[in-house]
């Protein structure tokens, strides 16, 4: 059974708190999720304001979708307005789209208390707009706003709007569950009552997640016969989203036998939803489900000694048929096979006494607050130190870092750092926003001279943790640094009481990392 996904991400999704993409990332994103092959793509609310008049009016000459439709969004005609003359129906024919979703009240509630009218104006209000739209030769999507509160709130009114909407031939009704509050057996109960007297219409279903039930849902809707659902990229959307059709997409091709996206398609699921995730900078939960960067990583030595023999022991799928990819971590719970599976990954062979004497190290080194979950260049060097491989690049002799603060608004960091290059010794200073910015500018300075490539390298992030807050300010800090040289990124720890020589620590890891590894 094809099912077709309809994606919502630039519109609903991007009612999401702290999200308000540009136009070139909203069209950047749509050739994105275009890429993906789902069936529809929402584009907006023309007409709402400037922005989305100009992405439909730029999505005309630039988007160019190869797998989706584009549909514009709006609401039915407004109490006391003709359709002719409302701004938002004529926003929707100026759109240009051939697909429309209008959204239109579904319960007496909402109609008596937000409209404020009763329900025969609601549903001229709806069947007026999609009539109009249909003789302007639009498909028409319903979106039956809180279908499911209102049929538990009185049913016979949510019926009579269903049955008007679909007389007056919307092409596709869509039960929508907008305060995300509805369970799965409740859905069954209404859905199964519903279908069974409509076998020939179009339905389809937009859940938000509120409860944390609308893939659950959305998947309960599909068992019954429903084939359009709903949902946005990572689960994107206002309050706590929408459903995730990162979730819900691979649940349907995987789980169950549904066609929804291509096998090709699915492959970049991961990649996909990562580079949205970098557009809107909202980062993905590194536990999210298939496309998480943790959603098929091992750490428990029990865990890793079953990979080592079949990933099918302790993975539900095979990660790559997501665009994901296996991983081992080493902490304190590793045991042989998990340093020995990490180990590889790096292209390192430890054997056993290599991979016992790397345990004892994490394992000591995680007792003064190191992790190496998050730092696998840094493990990548322990092990390295391991096996006694680990070229000296530079030798260390000092630095020194100070901050002044030379007026109201500025304050600016400056560092010297001494150290030997192949005999050579150099003595270089570096002025940043921070300590830290300021002590890496001195350190390449200091290597430019040897390693020509070594201004490629920048730092993208830096993370810092108290680790035992009790012990106020002689806590030890541990920091986190992420590197990129334009083509790879590469994280690296330091641990210390005084967060400056942490942050050195982390550096000098970084650095020796990409000279090992270039």
């Amino acid at each position: 059974m094809k099912i077709d996904i309809f994606d919502t991400t630039l519109r609903d999704g991007f009612q999401q708190e702290g999200i308000s993409p540009s136009v070139k990332d909203k069209l950047a994103i749509a050739k994105l999720i275009d890429d993906l092959g789902v069936s529809y793509i929402e584009g907006g609310w023309p007409g709402a304001s400037p922005k989305e008049e100009e992405f439909f009016s730029k999505a005309k000459k630039e988007l160019n979708l190869k797998n989706a439709k584009l549909v514009s969004f709006g609401s039915t005609r407004k109490l006391n307005n003709t359709v002719e003359e409302d701004p938002q129906v004529r926003a929707l024919i100026d759109s240009e789209t051939d697909y429309v979703c209008i959204v239109g009240k579904s319960s007496k509630l909402h109609i008596t208390k937000a409209l404020q009218t009763d329900v025969s104006n609601a549903i001229d209000m709806a069947v007026d707009t999609i009539k109009y739209l249909k003789s302007k030769d639009k498909k028409v999507f319903f979106d039956a706003e809180h279908f499911f509160d209102g049929y538990k709130e009185d049913s016979q009114t949510s019926i009579e709007i269903l049955d008007a909407v679909i007389q007056a031939g919307t092409d596709c009704f869509i039960f929508c569950d907008t305060n995300g509050g509805t369970l799965p057996d409740e859905v069954h109960e209404i859905l199964s009552e519903i279908l069974n007297k409509y076998p020939k219409v179009k339905f389809g279903v937009h859940f938000q997640n509120d409860n944390g039930c609308a893939v659950a849902n959305s998947m309960v809707a599909v068992e019954l016969g429903v084939d359009h659902v709903q949902g946005t990229i990572n689960g994107y959307g206002e309050r706590t989203g929408n459903a995730d059709l990162c979730t819900l997409i691979p649940n349907l091709s995987l789980k169950k036998t549904y066609e929804t996206i291509s096998e090709s398609s699915l492959s970049k699921l991961t990649q996909i939803a990562n580079h949205i995730a970098e557009l809107v900078n909202v980062a993905i939960d590194s536990r999210h489900p298939y496309v998480g960067s943790s959603a098929f990583t091992h750490k428990a030595g029990l865990h890793a000694s079953g990979m080592a023999k079949d990933n099918i022991l302790y993975e539900h799928i095979d990660s790559s048929k997501v665009g994901n990819f296996t991983r081992t971590t080493v902490s304190e719970l590793a045991g042989r096979a998990s340093v020995i599976t990490k180990a590889l990954e790096f292209g390192i062979e430890l054997n056993n006494e290599e991979a016992k004497k790397l345990i004892e190290s994490v394992q000591n080194l995680e007792h003064e607050g190191f992790q190496f979950e998050a730092a696998d260049a840094s493990l990548f060097i322990l092990m390295n130190t391991v096996k006694g491989v680990v070229p000296e690049y530079f030798s260390f002799e000092s630095f020194r870092v100070f901050s002044e603060r030379r007026n109201s608004e500025n304050v600016v960091s400056e560092a010297v750092c001494k150290i030997s290059v192949k005999n050579n010794r150099y003595v270089k200073t570096g002025e940043g926003v921070g300590p830290v910015d300021a002590l890496s500018k001195a350190l390449k300075s200091a290597l430019e001279n040897d390693f020509e490539r070594i201004n490629e390298v920048k730092l993208i992030d830096y993370k810092v943790r108290i680790i035992d807050s009790s012990d106020g300010t002689e806590a030890k800090t541990r920091v986190l640094i992420e590197f990129t040289d334009g083509s790879k990124q590469w994280s690296t720890i330091g641990v210390h009481e005084n967060i400056i020589n942490a942050s050195w620590n982390a550096l000098c890891d970084g650095f020796n990392y990409y000279f090992m590894t270039s």
